[in-house]
């Protein structure tokens, strides 16, 4: 039996996680889970040296030990940040220490298949690079702006149905509760001199009739078309109110799809289309790290299958 770990960084509450780990255990494939963020120091030896063949040594989490010459792959679910420090200068040096030490160890481990690299995803993430890389795969993409210049938007929006959306999906609050800021349509009319306080993404509105979520695991490609009610632009905002059918992506999606990851250096991604009538896919974003369980039930996707077939093995046979 092949005794090479997988690391599966995450988060101490992760239940997507936790379907992946199940079906490792099932198939008595070693499994070392922690949070680096969370953990370390207090509850992570590390114990890293530099040979010929790269970084060795071991990570000892509670009673388990890894082999870091020997990772056989490494699931970077959704750790915690690394704290950034605050207070005396000791703490925020050793904040730092210890996000470039075990950070930059776990990010360079010899032979290890990443699911997938955190700087990968992190380049990933920046939406001009991924529309640009969309359109460089053959994906078609609505017309775009990005812009703080109000009279450019202005323009921009009465030219055509429009909808903002944010660059980032980070932490916003209303009065002191966590809340998502989802696409929604903007009108010339409404657009003032608020857009000149930082970069706005507007995008054409596509007249679509569904939505799809296309989840790539490797080179498998897994497809769900979702609806919602009518006149909802962002279906993320009514989750209770949605449907969800498997489909098959057009051969010519899949391909880019997985071109698209090549791109970033991905194993997975979670890709977002707006289906026309004519059943154009309208690619909308890609998050390099994003959510799948739900869709895992709701849709029939074999994505843990899959997922655990690439972590095991380094392919995934799960279609």
């Amino acid at each position: 039996m092949d005794g090479r770990p997988v690391l599966v960084c995450t988060e101490f509450e992760d239940a997507t996680a936790d379907l992946v780990i199940a079906e490792l255990n099932r198939r008595r494939v070693p499994v070392l889970r922690f949070d680096p963020g969370r953990d370390f120091p207090a509850h992570v030896l590390l114990a890293a040296h530099l040979g010929a063949d790269g970084w060795g040594g071991r990570l000892t989490v509670g009673d388990r030990t890894a082999d870091l010459s020997a990772v056989r792959a490494l699931y970077h679910r959704r750790p915690s940040p690394y704290p950034t420090g605050s207070g005396e200068q000791a703490a925020r040096f050793a904040a730092q220490e210890n996000r470039r030490g075990l950070g930059g160890v776990l990010g360079a481990l010899p032979g290890c298949l990443y699911l997938s690299h955190p700087q990968a995803i992190a380049r990933a993430e920046y939406k001009p690079a991924q529309l640009s890389a969309a359109l460089r795969t053959g994906l078609t993409v609505p017309p775009t702006l990005i812009t703080n210049d109000p009279g450019e938007a202005k323009a921009f929006c009465a030219a055509q149905p429009t909808i903002y959306k944010p660059l980032h999906a980070g932490a916003y609050e209303i009065e002191g509760e966590p809340a998502g800021i989802w696409a929604a349509p903007v009108e010339a009319g409404e657009i003032d001199a608020a857009v000149s306080r930082s970069g706005h993404l507007f995008q054409a509105q596509v007249p679509k009739v569904a939505d799809v979520r296309a989840v790539v695991v490797g080179e498998q490609v897994f497809g769900a078309r979702i609806t919602a009610p009518p006149g909802v632009v962002d279906w993320r905002a009514e989750y209770q109110n949605l449907t969800y059918e498997r489909v098959s992506c057009p051969e010519e999606i899949g391909g880019a799809l997985v071109r698209f990851l090549a791109t970033f250096g991905l194993k997975f991604g979670a890709f977002d289309f707006a289906v026309t009538a004519d059943g154009t896919w309208w690619f909308l974003e890609c998050n390099p790290n994003g959510q799948w369980a739900w869709l895992e039930g709701a849709a029939g996707l074999p994505i843990t299958l899959a997922i655990a077939d690439l972590l095991e093995n380094g392919a995934s046979q799960h279609e």
